[in-house]
């Protein structure tokens, strides 16, 4: 078995760690480890010029493995100091088929209908403690959010995060949400809005336009990380089914690493699937396709499959399944945990 040099630099113990430390820490490790290791080191972006040290370890041949639950140490600190040495990944909760693996259990409704609620942090799903879920979005709000940006008004961040978390998946403007907040510009909302995906808390997902400044301009469409906290945060599960569903088909699209965009004109659809420089794939989700809701849905469906030349589009439910064929398009309806495991 190998040796791993391991450090997480969260403990208030490590407050006053600097760049120097890194290299009588290398020094305990050899002495106390052995003279072989991995070097592994967890939320390092919290010590200043961690980079240099890293590309140092790597430019020697050392294996280094870091991680850190900020996106802004992976886009700006590894592209800018580290590029050609480093291979990036994006862990996102536990999908559907990571669930069912902790909990050695087949799929089937119930399975999916536990899942879909209570999302898949490994921790929660472990013990089922709310208090896990709680603790989890409290450390990412008051570490990751406020303290990390110095941000001073807490009550607008807190009433802007409060309020999109209850409105997962609607459409919403900067203008809009600079009111609820009670903040004086769009920007302000903008930059905010940045602090949170950074935390890897909340997206934002843009209108599919061929115009990037209209993309930019338009009204957005909000998730969060995991439905769970949506769960606990938000109004009760029976009341929101359709939105969580939603949210974790885009949950799913994000782990498959996916670009991905909402399209709207005279319908919608929820997300629409861009390679290259096509969209390959219209997807709608609701919760149960009925006949108040099934006009809407599928000319929505069709008014993006039109668009774009597609010869089908996918509509996702809790447990439908069957296929419609209208226009020259086949439209395929399928429960979600059928496509997240397929």
């Amino acid at each position: 078995m190998q040796t791993v040099y391991y450090l997480n630099f969260e403990g208030i113990q490590l407050a006053r760690f600097e760049l120097d430390d890194f290299l009588r820490l290398e020094t305990v490790f050899r002495e106390e480890c052995g003279q072989e290791g991995v070097f592994y080191f967890d939320e390092i972006q919290n010590i200043s010029g961690w980079e240099m040290y890293i590309r140092q370890l790597v430019d020697q041949g050392e294996q280094v493995l870091i991680t850190g639950s900020n996106a802004s140490m992976l886009s700006r600190e590894l592209g800018t100091k580290l590029t050609g040495r480093h291979i990036s990944k994006q862990l996102y909760p536990f999908s559907y088929k990571e669930y069912l693996a902790l909990k050695n259990s087949d799929h089937n409704i119930q399975q999916f209908e536990d899942f879909y609620k209570n999302g898949g942090f490994p921790e929660y799903v472990k013990t089922g403690e709310t208090d896990i879920l709680k603790n989890l979005f409290q450390d990412i709000y008051y570490r990751d959010i406020l303290q990390r940006n110095d941000l001073r008004n807490e009550v607008a961040v807190k009433s802007l995060l409060s309020y999109l978390i209850s409105n997962i998946g609607k459409l919403t403007s900067y203008n809009k949400l600079k009111n609820i907040a009670e903040v004086g510009s769009g920007n302000t909302i903008s930059q905010l809005m940045q602090h949170f995906e950074n935390a890897y808390l909340m997206f934002s997902l843009q209108k599919w336009d061929y115009s990037i400044k209209k993309q930019m301009v338009n009204p957005k469409k909000v998730y969060c990380i995991d439905n769970g906290i949506i769960s606990i945060n938000s109004f009760s599960f029976s009341e929101n089914k359709g939105r969580l569903l939603e949210n974790a088909v885009f949950i799913e699209l994000k782990r498959r690493n996916l670009e991905v965009y909402y399209f709207k004109e005279k319908g919608e659809c929820d997300f629409v699937i861009k390679q290259g420089n096509s969209i390959v794939q219209a997807i709608q989700v609701c919760y149960d396709l009925n006949t108040d809701n099934q006009n809407r849905e599928i000319n929505g469906l069709m008014e993006a499959a039109k668009k774009f030349n597609l010869n089908s589009g996918l509509i996702l439910t809790f447990d439908q399944k069957d296929e419609i064929s209208t226009s020259g398009i086949k439209i395929s309806i399928l429960p979600v945990l059928k496509w997240m495991i397929g």
